[in-house]
């Protein structure tokens, strides 16, 4: 046993680490954790009523997109923004990283998207709600909103397709505020969520993991800053071309992609 021990103690911490997260998976859940999927769904679709309740809204965020590379190496892309969502049908989102500044705005008729950077813009006719225009985003133009599960006004529904397992993980701490930690896996995705206890609860972290995609990669949103109603700063959700920016066709609107231009997308295995 004391040979075994001064072994452990002479691992780096990166293996102590790997150590801890390997015994976590064999003792499986932490003591203490409720397994109550009745009281986790109350508490999802309390969350999705009440930001569908909220005629105005607005957050900060920060998120981070994984990749995973053809050599089994998963990088982290890092990203921060903010939203400010009108409903039925109006909503700015910024997103800026190391390889992209971009800006998309809706009024309800058109949809916007500038490129900060390079100065550049592109426009096309999507009249409709929010709801409409984040199926448009994410089915045609692969271009998904932040947050976009989220802001649907019976995001409910839509987050519990497909579900077949639920946990409930107790509490947790996210950016200082106490929420309910739930577990969730559909048949081609795992998610999770942290949701703010009290009277607001809105979502503060909001995390899916492929199943389907070698390496497992996980898309992360953490929000901050959430305000409603009379707290949300008065937006022009109207396009105003500023900064005189050159107007291109969405297609050839590059540099505003998720990933960085050098990346190249492979086969998933």
């Amino acid at each position: 046993m004391k040979k075994r021990a001064q072994k452990i103690v002479s691992k780096s911490v990166l293996s102590l680490s790997a150590m801890a997260l390997s015994l976590i998976v064999v003792l499986g859940m932490p003591v203490g954790v409720s397994a109550d999927e009745a009281d986790a769904k109350r508490l999802l679709k309390a969350m999705s009523d009440y930001l569908a309740a909220q005629q105005l809204l607005a957050f900060e965020y920060d998120a981070t997109l994984e990749v995973v590379t053809k050599d089994e190496q998963k990088l982290a892309l890092a990203s921060s923004g903010a939203v400010t969502l009108s409903r039925p049908d109006k909503i700015i989102a910024t997103r800026s990283g190391g390889f992209a500044d971009v800006e998309m705005s809706f009024d309800g008729k058109t949809l916007t998207l500038l490129g900060k950077e390079l100065n550049l813009f592109a426009q096309t006719e999507v009249p409709g709600t929010v709801d409409h225009l984040i199926d448009e985003l994410r089915v045609k133009h692969n271009r998904p909103l932040p947050a976009a599960d989220l802001l649907l006004s019976n995001s409910y529904d839509e987050m519990m397709q497909d579900v077949v397992d639920i946990k409930d993980l107790g509490s947790g701490v996210v950016g200082g505020v106490e929420c309910d930690y739930f577990a969730f896996r559909a048949k081609e995705v795992d998610w999770q969520i942290w949701i703010a206890q009290g009277e607001r609860p809105y979502p503060c972290r909001f995390a899916i993991t492929s199943r389907s995609i070698a390496g497992s990669p996980q898309y992360t949103i953490q929000t901050r800053n959430w305000k409603s109603g009379d707290e949300v700063a008065a937006v022009d959700f109207v396009f105003k071309n500023a900064t005189n920016a050159e107007k291109v066709e969405l297609g050839k609107l590059e540099g505003t992609d998720e990933l960085p231009g050098h990346f190249m997308i492979g086969e998933s295995k």
